[in-house]
């Protein structure tokens, strides 16, 4: 497999890491609109990516375990199976509660429906394509190329709230049913039937035997750290729980980060269309504006910032709750695009800080040998936040606009006085490194 050239095999793979992330947050981003323009509770929006979330996190490990016994390439024509059914399965119902065929508790009870579809099945992809490029690459390029997929996944967080304003569509024709706001829904669909055609005729057998790990659940902000390459390379003969002395700390670290950034990040969209008083479909391009200007402080901490200042775990965490704290205040009294995007950026920037830094943290804190489970346990905790974040989140949202944010930025500086406290050198497992 040519990863420093062109490679049509791991171009597939990329291709279909980037749809599954890319159309999932497309849709997330506009369903905030979405939800107002049926009359839907806020709540009932959150609901849905919660449940799908939480399937997601309980399916994935399964998957992941079963391509070994049912071939790594069947698995991905069963995840990018289940993403296009579900999406198309979404587009129809939605469209339907558009143009007024089904009231808005019996449209989101049968988005949740497609919803289940998608975190049942869709996240059989992901652990297979790992497994097919690590089976295809050398001991020694491995790391590179998973992780070179992996940022794929993170791309696509980006690419689709970016692009979900443009897909909004019209009429099917002059005086038909109104495609609207289920736009991205029907358009990713039909790019992943694309793919799933792509996959059946040019991905070749499976070759070679490798193991593919889960991967946590696509969803805005919820960029990858690195933690599914390393359970996807690392041979695993220790199992590390949650609570082991040498990782809690970073294990905690990392709950608080995650659903501090999942509470922000799902109520974002209708901050944006009640502080700025605007109609649902005029929210969508501010919202992709500050989605994106979130996506590119998360990528400038993580590809930039990271490397050039050399920082390390503990103060990793402990600078980006600072930032994400501040920008959560900010985001809690900001009245304009600009304060709000201001203060998006600023959270985004923390938590891309600080995600990193409960990875590699808790990686630093054992042995080789505990490596793969102590990776495992970073992914799900990674997942994991977004199945009740996004709910308590809106749920607050929905009690005084400015709580979710407030209650964010309280934990955070929680964070910060238990990671000075905490977080410090420890002893590490045979072969680790001091955990800083």
């Amino acid at each position: 497999m040519k990863i420093g050239g062109f490679d049509r095999t791991f171009a597939l793979l990329f291709t279909v890491m980037l749809a599954i992330a890319a159309g999932n947050t497309a849709l997330q981003s506009v369903l905030p609109a979405l939800g107002r323009s049926l009359g839907a509770a806020d709540s009932a929006v959150a609901a849905v990516f919660s449940v799908s979330a939480l399937l997601w996190v309980i399916a994935a490990p399964y998957w992941a375990n079963r391509s070994d016994r049912h071939g790594r390439r069947a698995m991905v024509l069963l995840g990018v199976a289940g993403f296009t059914v579900s999406l198309l399965l979404c587009g129809i119902f939605l469209a339907l509660g558009i143009n007024g065929v089904l009231g808005p508790i019996a449209t989101f009870v049968a988005f949740i429906i497609g919803r289940v579809i998608y975190g049942s099945f869709g996240s059989a992809a992901p652990p297979a394509v790992q497994a097919i490029v690590a089976g295809r690459t050398s001991r020694e390029e491995r790391t590179r190329a998973l992780t070179l997929l992996a940022s794929a996944f993170g791309l696509g967080t980006i690419l689709g709230p970016a692009l979900a304003p443009y897909l909004v569509l019209g009429h099917l024709w002059p005086g038909g049913p109104e495609i609207g706001l289920a736009g991205p829904a029907f358009v990713a669909a039909a790019i992943g039937a694309v793919i799933w055609i792509a996959v059946l005729r040019l991905l070749p057998r499976d070759e070679g035997y490798a193991h593919g790990a889960a991967v946590s659940y696509p969803s805005i902000g919820g960029q990858g750290t690195g933690a599914a390459v390393t359970a996807a390379t690392a041979s695993t003969s220790e199992k590390v729980g949650y609570f082991d002395a040498r990782v809690r700390a970073w294990m905690i670290s990392g709950l608080v980060v995650g659903h501090a950034q999942a509470m922000t990040g799902q109520a974002i969209g209708f901050l944006i269309i009640d502080r700025l008083g605007l109609a649902p479909i005029d929210a969508l391009q501010p919202t992709g504006l500050v989605l994106m200007m979130g996506a590119g402080s998360a990528l400038l901490a993580q590809w930039g910032l990271i490397p050039l200042l050399d920082l390390k775990p503990r103060a990793l965490i402990l600078s980006g709750a600072a930032l994400g704290m501040a920008g959560c205040v900010a985001i809690a009294g900001a009245t304009s695009l600009y304060g709000i995007a201001l203060g998006y950026a600023l959270t985004s920037l923390g938590m891309g800080l600080a995600r990193p830094g409960y990875t590699a943290g808790s990686s630093l804190a054992v042995g080789p040998e505990a490596q793969g489970s102590v990776a495992g346990k970073v992914t799900s905790i990674n997942g994991a936040a977004f199945v009740l974040g996004p709910s308590l989140g809106v749920g607050m949202y929905e009690l005084w606009r400015p709580m979710p944010y407030l209650t964010a930025a309280a934990a955070l500086a929680c964070l910060l006085v238990y990671a000075w406290l905490n977080l410090r050198p420890s002893v590490p497992g045979p072969g680790a490194s001091p955990a800083r």
